[in-house]
């Protein structure tokens, strides 16, 4: 793992705006949206997991540290953004898209597992600091805040019931094709991650102590945005959408 002032000593080029959560709380979708109409570039650290869960899994190798941490040590991963009216960010390695590949059910909760793994974090620490400093952006993910930037320009912590996490779960995995499990499998799926995140030795998930909570149990998703939206424009400074 680096060192913080390793992670401090790879200076910022732009705002940062920290948004962590749990699993299902919609920060996927949010920070996405948010960075569209702040014009900010949106960083998915949890793909950079998931991905490398995902080519763990492929190899039919054993979900071990030194085996992740090898695959996240070797392979080239970024970002790729395909323009149009509604843009998409792509999650590439080395050149190949997986975006829709990571995140079946059994990618995610192997993503859970080895980003508990130090020698993983280690490898992915410093890109996603690269990612964020590059410009004025937005990452998400469970410790923005608290580990990759704590001193990041705003910060937000979304969370959600538990049941309106896995019905949003359940239409997710119902878009991208897979099969689907039940409703209940999906809640125990969720808690299991929920207690792995909240409790791994490294870098476990928590809010921020000045991170503002967000509950978007009850919120549309255009309506959670338009909030953050508004917040970040008073706090950052930042011109209104004329």
């Amino acid at each position: 793992m680096m060192k913080d002032e390793e992670i401090m000593g790879i200076p910022k080029q732009g705002l940062v705006i920290a948004i962590d959560g749990p699993a299902g709380t919609g920060k996927s979708s949010v920070t996405h949206r948010l960075a569209d109409v702040l014009g900010f570039i949106h960083v998915d650290t949890g793909a950079l997991y998931r991905a490398v869960a995902f080519l763990n899994l492929e190899k039919e190798a054993e979900l071990e540290e030194e085996i992740a941490a090898t695959i996240a040590r070797g392979v080239h991963l970024d970002f790729r953004r395909i323009p149009g009216k509604n843009p998409v960010n792509r999650m590439m390695a080395n050149g190949r898209d997986l975006t829709e590949l990571i995140r079946t059910s059994q990618v995610s909760l192997a993503a859970s597992r080895i980003s508990a793994f130090s020698k993983v974090r280690a490898a992915l620490i410093g890109l996603q600091r690269r990612l964020g400093c590059s410009g004025n952006a937005i990452l998400e993910g469970r410790d923005i805040g608290t580990i990759i930037f704590p001193d990041a320009d705003l910060k937000f912590y979304l969370s959600a019931s538990l049941e309106e996490r896995a019905k949003r779960r359940l239409i997710e995995l119902e878009a991208i094709g897979v099969d689907v499990p039940s409703f209940e499998e999906v809640k125990d799926q969720i808690r299991d991650r929920d207690h792995g995140d909240s409790t791994r030795a490294v870098a476990p998930l928590k809010k921020a102590v000045d991170a503002i909570e967000v509950d978007t149990s009850s919120m549309k998703l255009e309506d959670v945005v338009q909030w953050m939206e508004a917040i970040a424009r008073e706090k950052l400074g930042l011109e209104k959408n004329v």
